[in-house]
């Protein structure tokens, strides 16, 4: 081979290089709502009037993967945190990917697979135990299938990190170092995937350092042991997580944000949930992250980033701001413009909270709360004596018909019969109050 097609191959590979790791804008698409557009309006919306050019589903939704199909728009699909176990095994393995994958592949862009979410912060040692097997499995899968664009990970919290505090002094927890991480960072360094993460600085918020969260002008912390200045959390946020695999040695493996984001209106005793801030955040970090500068410590680089999230999700559990993470309305109009529109409105709508009245309060599953726990609420309360007609087909609260929507409106109903006490909507540490209405539709919450 001459020096010069040496030469010209080496320059092409860059390229291709630099072209398929350059960031993409992406939102998580959740769905945890009864008043959402249908998939293909939404694959239509967000290929015609913005530029966001990836999704991440927390599923597969055969009807959002059909959707997508011929939209050049990447998605990224999720492993429900319950099916971990079992698809640590090669042949559940290979049966998912045939049936999830393949029917939509590659019409549809998947380009990223996600095992769980937020596994390690979950306290479940089972799913714990098989997270890398089932990472591992799946990516056999793949490759038995012939589908090589496909990556596998699984997102992160920063929860993963001990002494985040200056960034260079950050590592991943003791406990899970060697049994867990080791494998894990090998394995994405092997497959060339991404370590993905969900940095959220809003979670730290406190009025006295608002303005470094919210990449505002500020004096900025100092680490001491590299001499930067931090002027943002989340740059700091990004290179603790690098420091924290580049001490075990893994500082080649590359960066995703897969969630992050910040709420746009919250309950009275959540001031940081204003529009102002959400555009101050989401806005700047769009800027930041697409822009190539980088962080302190991973200079010239552009982070693969997803919003959270795409739509405000009426029947999520919690606080008002649980329900307020959108950048759009279910009607498509913008909760606030942060530049990703292609034809932005002028005068975008704020949206004002529904007050309640007279103090009310009602109980709600918390979010971490599993499908199987959520079950057993229904089971326990419908043994109880409380009417669940309204969650029974043909009544007014069976749609959405899922595990989540009906444990709320039973477990609501045991805590306003059963004397409206906070431990009545305990339920094992899976129920919380809100001073938010969930009533939806037709479907009146007592």
């Amino acid at each position: 081979m001459t020096t010069v097609t040496t030469t010209f191959l080496l320059l092409i590979s860059t390229f291709l290089h630099l072209f398929t790791t350059s960031a993409a804008l992406g939102v998580n698409y959740g769905t945890l709502a009864n008043n959402l557009p249908p998939p293909a309006q939404v694959a239509n919306f967000l290929k015609t009037e913005t530029i966001i050019d990836s999704i991440k589903i927390f599923d597969t939704n055969p009807e959002i993967l059909k959707a997508f199909a011929n939209t050049n728009i990447t998605v990224t699909v999720t492993v429900g945190n319950g099916d971990i176990p079992s698809l640590s095994n090669a042949r559940a393995a290979r049966r998912w990917v045939a049936n999830n994958i393949k029917p939509y592949y590659p019409q549809t862009k998947i380009n990223l697979i996600a095992i769980g979410n937020e596994i390690l912060m979950s306290g479940v040692q089972d799913w714990i135990a098989h997270l890398v097997p089932c990472m591992k499995a799946i990516h056999h899968a793949l490759v038995l299938e012939k589908i090589n664009t496909i990556k596998v990970s699984t997102p992160h919290t920063l929860g993963i990190l001990h002494n985040s505090v200056p960034p260079s002094s950050a590592r991943i927890r003791p406990g899970y170092q060697k049994p867990i991480f080791a494998p894990m960072l090998s394995f994405l360094r092997e497959t060339k995937s991404p370590l993905m993460v969900n940095p959220y600085p809003y979670f730290s918020y406190a009025p006295k350092v608002a303005k470094y969260i919210l990449f505002q002008p500020n004096r900025g912390i100092h680490d001491k042991a590299t001499g930067i200045t931090y002027t943002n959390m989340f740059d700091a946020m990004m290179d603790a997580v690098y420091s924290a695999i580049k001490a075990m040695g893994y500082a080649d493996v590359e960066i995703l944000v897969a969630e992050t984001g910040w709420p746009s209106m919250g309950d009275p005793d959540q001031p940081a949930c204003t529009v102002e801030n959400a555009v101050s955040f989401n806005g700047n970090l769009i800027k930041h992250v697409t822009s190539g500068k980088g962080t302190p410590l991973m200079p010239n680089r552009k982070f693969q980033t997803y919003i959270f999230a795409l739509f405000n999700e009426n029947l999520k559990p919690g606080t008002t701001a649980e329900r307020n993470w959108g950048l759009f309305r279910p009607d498509f109009s913008p909760v606030y413009n942060v530049g990703i529109l292609r034809n932005p409105q002028k005068n975008p709508t704020v949206p004002q909270p529904t007050p309640t009245t007279g103090g009310k309060k009602w109980c709600v599953p918390k979010a971490e709360a599993t499908e199987q726990q959520l079950q057993g609420n229904i089971d326990y309360v419908c043994s109880q004596g409380v009417d669940c007609k309204p969650i029974q087909a043909g009544g007014a609260c069976f749609d959405p018909n899922n595990v989540r929507s009906h444990a709320s409106f039973v477990m609501n109903s045991f805590y306003q019969t059963h004397g409206r006490n906070d431990f009545n909507c305990d339920f094992s540490k899976t129920g919380e109050v809100t001073t938010s209405d969930p009533s939806h539709g037709g479907c009146k919450y007592l």
